[in-house]
């Protein structure tokens, strides 16, 4: 019994792993997966396939040069319950009740409330953790790994990744607010507007890649403005 259990929590912890890098990488292949994890990948499959059964993966076949299709396997939207979701329906409902009370003005003065108090907290996060005597672009790196901490800590799995052009593309894997942001899309524009302010006028950001309009994750384009360079 005890031996049985022992399997089943390896299964879990494994599935969850799986799970977990679908979402932070997007569409992957068995073979990567199981180097990834450290196991085969026949063990793999056996896993994806038990959370096809679930609903939670599927797969596109994607064409190689010899051999069959490889099969690429993603998550589906059923796979977000696993992931926090900031309170969707309350959040929605406050939403929806603030507009009903106080019109479209009352929600733009809530937002605005917000973002003042969200560009405090994080002004503070910042304060004090970044290294003295740097250059441009290592305070720009030092302050969107920061960023990245503080965001990833609210749910939204940021990672900031180098670009061959010097420049960053700050990336956010989950967005914990999504029902929230796809009824409200003012909560997308503020939280580009607290990014422009955390990071610098000194910085160019560009939203590249969005949640709310079907893709994968939200990724922004971050570089120095020519004037730093």
């Amino acid at each position: 019994m005890v031996k049985k259990t022992q399997t089943q929590e390896t299964a879990v912890r494994t599935r969850r792993a799986i799970v977990q890098l679908l979402k932070q990488e997007g569409s992957l292949d068995a073979e990567t997966l199981a180097a990834r994890l450290g196991i085969t990948a026949m063990a793999v499959r056996q896993h994806l396939y038990a959370l096809q059964g679930e609903q939670l993966v599927t797969y596109q076949e994607q064409p190689r040069r010899m051999g069959r299709p490889a099969k690429l396997w993603q998550l589906t939207p059923a796979a977000d319950r696993l992931f926090p979701d900031g309170y969707a329906e309350l959040t929605l409902s406050l939403l929806n009740s603030v507009k009903e009370a106080f019109g479209e003005a009352g929600l733009d003065r809530l937002l605005e409330v917000r973002t003042r108090q969200q560009l405090e907290t994080y002004t503070q996060q910042m304060e004090g953790k970044l290294a003295p005597d740097t250059t441009a672009e290592q305070t720009l790196k030092q302050r969107l790994h920061k960023l990245a901490e503080i965001r990833t800590h609210e749910g939204y799995m940021a990672e900031v990744q180098a670009q061959p052009d010097g420049s960053f593309l700050f990336v956010e894997n989950h967005c914990p607010i999504c029902a929230a942001a796809t009824a409200c899309t003012g909560l997308c524009a503020k939280e580009l507007e607290i990014f422009q302010s955390i990071l610098g006028n000194e910085i160019n950001i560009e939203r590249v890649e969005h949640i709310i309009a079907g893709e994968r994750r939200c990724a922004y384009q971050v570089s120095l403005s020519m004037l730093q360079i």
